[in-house]
């Protein structure tokens, strides 16, 4: 089967035009290029890793963006970002992946009982690339799981309740799946409310969480029914594909190409963020 040749031999860093980067100001007037909304900042929102600006219209309507690219100031392009820290200049504070504030000389906390479960290793290494830093401050491990068919098995071996929570992200949770199917059986067992949150994205994936534009591409390769996902994409972009290595291979390129959490869809970084708030939460 032929495959268009849909990325670079070697992944680099993302290519963009270079915009001015202003930081966000509250009664700012921006426009939403690709929606055409107008309106004044009236506030900016951060959940975990993920800045939110609210724009309310002169009709008094509000809606809400993720910042970064996409957003016009007096006509012009810019990259929007993040409020300027307020910090004393002689002692600037870094920020981790997931654009959290990095507290120097933080040590990791002794892991809690509660734990992330993720679909597979590159599920994992992705969280933990991203939101690691946070994660190890607040002492929560993330452990891959090998599929999901014996979820419910695994939920009632884990053992969940007070002080001791799941949450899961699971690959391609979309209505009426086998996934969502799993996902209802295991929220309804004992001991699952109120201790185990089941999320997910809607990918077959979660290569397809990393932006198209940060790999160069317009959108990521459309892959025949019953062809293996993964040997696919890497066929298409023109790289090995013929053994697990090369797979493992051909994530290790695509995971370097992500430096923080803008590199992911939203879709993704809000489930992540609900499940670390699920876990965190008195």
């Amino acid at each position: 089967m032929q495959y268009q040749n849909w990325g670079p031999q070697e992944i680099t860093a993302p290519v963009r035009n270079e915009l001015p980067e202003v930081p966000v100001e509250r009664d700012m007037v921006l426009e939403d290029a690709q929606s055409g909304w107008v309106g004044a900042v009236t506030r900016v929102e951060k959940s975990g890793g993920m800045h939110v600006v609210a724009l309310e219209d002169r009709r008094g309507k509000s809606r809400s963006f993720k910042l970064g690219y996409g957003f016009l100031l007096e006509g012009q392009p810019i990259r929007l970002m993040p409020p300027a820290p307020r910090q004393s200049p002689a002692a600037p504070a870094g920020r981790t992946a997931s654009g959290s504030v990095r507290v120097a000389g933080q040590r990791a906390q002794v892991a809690k009982a509660s734990r992330i479960w993720v679909e597979g290793k590159h599920d994992a290494e992705l969280v933990e690339k991203v939101w690691g830093d946070d994660l190890r401050v607040e002492g929560i491990v993330v452990e891959p799981l090998h599929g999901i068919d014996d979820l419910a098995g695994a939920v009632a071996a884990f053992g969940p309740g007070p002080g001791r929570r799941l949450g899961i992200l699971v690959d391609h949770l979309v209505p009426d799946s086998k996934e969502w199917r799993i996902a209802a059986g295991v929220m309804a067992s004992p001991g699952a409310a109120g201790n185990v949150l089941i999320v997910g994205h809607p990918y077959v994936d979660v290569w397809q969480a990393i932006r198209p534009a940060v790999l160069g591409i317009e959108q990521w390769p459309v892959v025949p029914r019953g062809q293996d996902w993964k040997t696919g994409i890497l066929a298409a972009f023109g790289w090995p594909h013929a053994t697990k290595e090369d797979i493992g291979l051909g994530w290790q390129k695509l995971l370097g190409a992500v430096r923080s959490y803008a590199d992911l869809e939203a879709s993704l970084l809000g489930r992540v963020e609900e499940v670390i708030d699920f876990l965190t939460a008195p």
